[in-house]
């Protein structure tokens, strides 16, 4: 079952879970993931060990995808 996660002030919270199998699933975490894309967030894949890899499509055979919001300051 891959996921799909928000970084938050929790730490984090899971947006959706999907199975490439079950259709319905991949469906709402495709507008999951569109949702939090529109609202200004970025995605990320992971690599390996401190490498991540930015993503603008939901990645239906990744295990684990991250969403966080631009980081604020200047």
């Amino acid at each position: 079952m891959s996921k799909l996660v928000r970084m938050d002030h929790t730490g984090h919270t899971t947006l959706a879970e999907w199975s490439a199998a079950d259709p319905a699933s991949v469906e709402a975490a495709v507008t999951a993931f569109r949702t939090e894309l529109e609202q200004g967030s970025f995605a990320v894949v992971s690599e390996g060990e401190g490498q991540a890899t930015q993503v603008r499509e939901l990645p239906l055979d990744a295990d684990l995808v991250i969403v966080r919001r631009p980081i604020a300051g200047g």
